[in-house]
């Protein structure tokens, strides 16, 4: 019978669980930079703040080198001497990324200018008649404009800038909503401009039906 060397035996548990080397793709992982450029990519897709919990889940990375990784993109982005067009906030322990405030006014002007642009006239009448005669049926809107506006009420729901707020005789009530304010840049009815004195009273307007 041959011998066998102690020192050759093999060990049986690693038959069932081998321990692998590490490669050099995970070493990659554990990197400073592909940490940083990980979270980049999880936060510029996101729609809402994200615990720094699930981005370490998702990296596979410590929690507290995720913590470390996302001040220093923060205190980055923020650089005075080097200003950025986004941000990196912490939004009650959760994190997004948000377009700068320092430039709030441009992407204001932006956003209202080419909803504008893209929305036809008949549509931006429809929003106006919603928005300075709200709460306003359908049918209102029809009689006020003195065409069907069903497609243009159904666009403009779609769009998310009116929406359903009660109802009065059967009739769907219309209102603005908080995507409308943010997309004209106000933060309340009061602030439009004053257009409600060129328009008819809901009293004076018989259209109540869907």
């Amino acid at each position: 019978m041959t011998d066998v060397n102690e020192d050759s035996r093999v060990d049986p548990t690693n038959l069932v669980n081998p321990v692998e080397p590490e490669t050099d793709s995970d070493a990659a992982v554990n990197t400073p930079a592909h940490l940083r450029g990980a979270l980049e990519a999880i936060l510029m897709v996101v729609d809402e703040p994200v615990a720094p919990a699930d981005l370490a889940a998702a990296i596979r990375a410590p929690q507290q080198q995720v913590l470390d990784a996302l001040h220093a993109l923060r205190d980055e982005y923020a650089d005075p001497a080097a200003p950025r067009g986004f941000e990196l906030r912490d939004v009650d322990g959760r994190w997004r990324i948000y377009s700068s405030r320092l430039y709030a006014d441009v992407v204001g002007a932006f956003v209202v200018d080419g909803q504008s642009a893209r929305m036809s006239q008949a549509a931006l009448e429809s929003l106006a008649v919603v928005a300075y005669r709200q709460p306003v049926t359908r049918g209102q809107v029809s009689q006020i404009r003195g065409v069907n506006v069903d497609s243009v009420m159904k666009t403009l729901s779609a769009r998310g800038l009116i929406t359903e707020v009660g109802e009065i005789g059967g009739a769907v009530q219309f209102g603005t909503s908080t995507e409308f304010l943010e997309r004209m840049g106000v933060s309340s009815l009061d602030e439009l401009p004053p257009l409600a004195p060129y328009l008819p009273e809901l009293a004076d307007v018989d259209g109540e039906a869907r």
